[in-house]
């Protein structure tokens, strides 16, 4: 993630603007006919809701987190717990007397396709051109007399199994309950108050525009709504209606009104007119959002507030249930701790191992992956969940790193229909972004620009949003990093026709580097002998520099993975088979990085010395090792791994939490668990005092200087995909089980449906280190070699069948 960029600078001053950029910290075409689809426009009717019938969906054992406290508003960021339904999410409060939603719609964009560039060739990067997320609304309910110092038994949990926030307390005997959900079938926010002992509620419901609307009632009409248009001609509205079981519900002014209500379900929707189409500007002129908002409520609110419970637990579950983990037993004093006080008991000097805290951590990666990535946009630097509409860096996708590593988790997760929203995303900016770099990337004035004057294909800028547009710095080789991770998905999932879907992209990317590859001679350093290799054009190797580099490592690697990912692509569509050809040959002739004859580091540039921070954020140089594997322990000479790991050592166990979870799959590659377990360990540290850590709502911080830190939820799904690298690695062909367990689970543990690149889901128990059972099936795969330690054992099986393998391979 870009710590210390902003904007306007010029790739060859870079060394003079780093520490202004660090003060940024403070502040917040043709192809077309190629696609099979374009998306829908995000906020769309619901298709017809299919309801659960039988016993109550609800799962028997939950797992989640939990507060004998409210949130506290003012830290709505830390505290607040999180819910979603990849289009809408929410932090909840939990407060009896006035609790609080920060609502946000993923679609909910300022700026624009910011399609010009500034006087160094690069794209303006800031709120007024390129945009930025911003919050929808917020919604307050306040409850007469349930102040906190009231209460008895308070207890405020996020149900990670069922998938919503539940809150309940006692006043004068009364026991009173609050949940809270976004449902993904119903397309709401639904927010239902019980009691039972003979209680009421009486109180208000006012919501609250973020932008200087106004919101209206309808005199004695259970709702109230507002409806507005941005700067940039995005149309959006929100509403909230309300219903008890007795008592009154009625507008007054702005706010509803509710008395003596034994039950009171609210229910919220909103969106915009975003549509992801280029050709229409992205935004869909004949949708009203506030008449869609209030449909979608009115047909809510024809159901029972447990129907509609029911129905989004199903759903929610039909994901979740798709994976467990068990790393061990936890011990009961450890159990009873509320979430935080555990969390910081675990960090305190020789506290005992947790590592049923641990697995809820991994857990809480799928949970947000569930509510932040369904069908409609993707994960950016902080998903669904803003506090204001100031968020470092725009709430934008990153490229270099941070959208990448949002997604490295789904499919491992037993969650690859939650990858789709990258895929469509990417899908669908695709005409914008090949006539942007048709237009601009061999601009005169942009220092990374093809010297050789050719141009093809597509590539990006470092930042994007969700208008095809491009914000701060080129980055050449963005397209080549997409296309892998598109193509890694189908490398676990092997679906013809998703390969069909992205196989533009993927030869686009290979046009643009055809074009822009230059031709160097080169000594061999293993033979002496003199020869042409194909390198990257000036570039730097983010986000360090210098900005006039040839042949970075990041680049080289990207591209090698990038050719082979599509000739595999060509081959199995049988297309374009001489042009497959070329990029073989291409291919064959790219330089690869060298172990620095000065540092015994693989080296980051085409040289032997060290041009940049030696312990800097970014592994930008093992990208190969990781989330590539063409370097990898069982065929790379092992001067190779030599070199990848020194340069793991020289980066140190400390950083940034997407930082160190980076840090953790490589440790993890390397079969060193202590040092990927004692990262992820630095990962949960509690923060404090704008340190980096996980906060008391679980999200990952971390510090920009004394007196102010960032949410950025990349951490969220990096560590998890780190733990689940120490359970698993695979590559096409190879499944390595347990290849580096931690002591701290060790003694006992399992995990079903860990996904496996070649098609295949995997399930496997162990005990004292040792595999006691495998179970592999196939989601397409047919065959693959399972390692375990010196063993190996070849499996061959149909698509969709599953095979045990005897417990001797452990």
């Amino acid at each position: 993630m870009k710590n210390e960029n902003e904007g306007k600078t010029s790739p060859e001053d870079l060394p003079q603007e780093l520490a202004a950029r660090r003060r940024f910290l403070k502040m917040t075409g043709t192809l077309t006919a190629l696609l099979p689809m374009l998306g829908l426009p995000t906020f769309t009717a619901c298709a017809a809701v299919q309801r659960p019938t039988g016993p109550s969906p609800l799962a028997g054992r939950k797992l989640g987190l939990w507060y004998d406290t409210p949130a506290v508003e003012a830290n709505v960021l830390r505290e607040g717990l999180p819910i979603g339904n990849g289009r809408l999410g929410a932090l909840v409060g939990g407060d009896p007397t006035r609790d609080f939603l920060y609502l946000t719609d993923g679609s909910m964009w300022l700026g624009g396709r910011n399609a010009s560039l500034d006087g160094n060739g690069q794209f303006g990067y800031a709120t007024s051109d390129f945009g930025s997320l911003v919050m929808l609304a917020k919604l307050y309910l306040s409850v007469d007399g349930h102040e906190f110092s009231s209460l008895t038994d308070y207890r405020r949990e996020l149900d990670l199994s069922n998938g919503y926030v539940r809150v309940s307390y006692k006043k004068d005997g009364v026991a009173y309950v609050r949940e809270i959900f976004a449902s993904h079938p119903d397309d709401i926010v639904v927010v239902h108050l019980s009691q039972s002992g003979g209680g009421v509620y009486s109180g208000a419901i006012d919501l609250q525009g973020t932008h200087n609307e106004t919101t209206h009632g309808d005199a004695g009409k259970p709702f109230s709504y507002f409806s507005g248009t941005l700067d940039n001609g995005l149309k959006y509205a929100a509403t909230v209606k309300a219903v008890g079981s007795s008592g009154k519900v009625a507008s007054s002014g702005s706010t509803l009104r509710f008395d003596g209500c034994k039950s009171l379900t609210v229910v919220f929707c909103g969106g915009t007119n975003y549509t992801p189409n280029l050709a229409t500007g992205y935004m869909d002129p004949a949708l009203d959002p506030l008449t869609l908002a209030t449909r979608k409520v009115d047909a809510a609110l024809k159901l029972s507030s447990q129907v509609l419970l029911r129905t989004h637990v199903a759903d929610h579950r039909g994901l979740f249930d798709a994976m467990s983990v068990d790393l061990g037993a936890s011990s009961n004093e450890q159990r009873g701790m509320d979430s935080w006080t555990r969390l910081q008991a675990r960090a305190e000097a020789g506290a005992a191992a947790d590592p049923e805290l641990e697995a809820t951590y991994l857990q809480f990666g799928r949970y947000l992956t569930i509510v932040g990535s369904r069908d409609k946009l993707p994960t950016g630097l902080q998903g669904l969940w803003l506090s204001d509409n100031a968020s470092p860096w725009m709430a934008d996708y990153h490229s270099d790193i941070n959208i990448q590593m949002n997604y490295w988790l789904p499919d491992r997760a037993g969650l690859s229909s939650c990858f789709d929203a990258l895929a469509t995303y990417c899908l669908d900016q695709f005409d914008s972004w090949t006539a942007l770099t048709q237009q601009f990337f061999n601009d005169p004035s942009n220092g990374f620009r093809n010297s050789s004057g050719k141009l093809a294909g597509w590539t990006l800028a470092i930042s994007t949003n969700i208008y095809g547009g491009n914000g701060w710095w080129w980055h050449p080789a963005g397209s080549a990093w997409l296309c892998n991770s598109l193509y890694q998905h189908y490398q676990y999932v092997p679906d013809r026709d998703y390969l069909t879907r992205i196989y533009p992209l993927l030869k686009g990317a290979c046009q643009f580097w055809e074009a822009r590859l230059l031709t160097v001679n080169v000594t061999d350093p293993a033979t002496g002998l003199k020869r042409d290799v194909l390198i990257d054009d000036s570039d730097w190797s983010p986000e360090q520099g210098p900005t006039n580099a040839k042949g970075i490592t990041y680049a080289q690697e990207l591209v090698w993975d990038l050719f082979e990912n599509y000739r595999q692509a060509s081959r199995l569509l049988r297309r374009d088979a001489d042009y497959a050809a070329t990029i073989g040959r291409l291919q064959a002739r790219l330089y690869l990085p060298q172990i620095s004859s000065e540092t015994g580091w693989l080296e980051e540039w085409m040289t032997p010395d060290n041009l940049g921070e030696t312990t800097h954020r970014h592994l930008s140089p093992l990208i190969g090792f990781f989330p590539g594997d063409r370097i990898n322990t069982d065929t790379s000479p092992p001067a190779l791994i030599d070199g990848v790991t020194r340069l793991l050592e020289a980066r140190g166990m400390t950083g940034y939490g997407w930082g160190c979870a980076w840090r953790a799959i490589c440790w993890a590659r390397l079969k060193n668990a202590d040092n990927a377990y004692q990262l992820l360990l630095t990962n949960l540290l509690p923060s404090k005092n704008h340190g980096n850590g996980t906060s008391q709502n679980f999200f990952d911080f971390y510090k920009l200087d004394e007196n102010s830190d960032a949410f950025q939820i990349d951490a969220n799904f990096g560590t998890p995909t780190a733990m689940l690298e120490m359970l698993l690695y695979s590559r096409p062909g190879s499944i390595e089980l347990l290849p580096a367990l931690p002591k701290a689970w060790a003694a006992s543990g399992s995990v079903s449906g860990i996904g496996a690149r070649g098609g295949f889901k995997v399930d496997l128990r162990w005990r004292d280190g040792k595999i006691m059972a495998v179970t592999v099936h196939s989601v397409g795969g047919t065959q693959t070699t399972l390692k375990y330690g010196a063993q190996s054992k070849t499996i061959s099986l149909q698509a969709g069948e599953s095979i045990t393998v005897e417990p001797e391979i452990g």
